[in-house]
């Protein structure tokens, strides 16, 4: 696993940890850099969880509307978290191409959640990738 997925799986922790706790997770991060007993947090997991922290409800937005007939409320927190993830990266992101970003998303889903997940992941990211150019615009 390369650093940069590490770094995503990382990022994918706290902000689940975060929104089943309903604490916020730039301030989660800032406590597991200072811990000792836990590994180090690389940059891009800080760059991670602050832009989707500070982008947040637009994200949030984009999710519930291209998740057909699903909430936020009603996805598992994990999908969630993956889900803003891959959001994030897929429109503020630069540097990730969008089939890197949907593909690692995809991947983490695989990894960390239900059978299911994968696909479902995979549908919402790809719905938005097809407009990501117009959504980039508009940020």
């Amino acid at each position: 696993m390369g650093a940069r997925s590490k770094a995503r799986k990382r990022a994918v922790d706290i902000l689940f940890e975060a929104d089943v706790r309903g604490e916020d997770a730039v301030t989660m991060l800032t406590e597991r850099m200072g811990h000792p007993d836990l590994p180090p947090v690389r940059e891009y997991t800080v760059t991670l969880v602050e832009g989707i922290t500070a982008n947040r409800a637009r994200i949030d937005e984009l999710i519930s509307q291209y998740a057909e007939g699903w909430t936020l409320a009603r996805m598992p927190a994990v999908d969630r978290a993956v889900l803003r993830l891959g959001l994030y990266e897929l429109l503020w992101a630069d540097d990730v191409d969008d089939a890197v970003a949907i593909d690692e998303a995809v991947e983490l889903a695989r990894t960390l959640s239900t059978d299911n997940s994968p696909r479902f992941v995979n549908g919402v990211l790809d719905r938005i990738g097809r407009i990501a150019h117009r959504l980039r615009a508009t940020r």
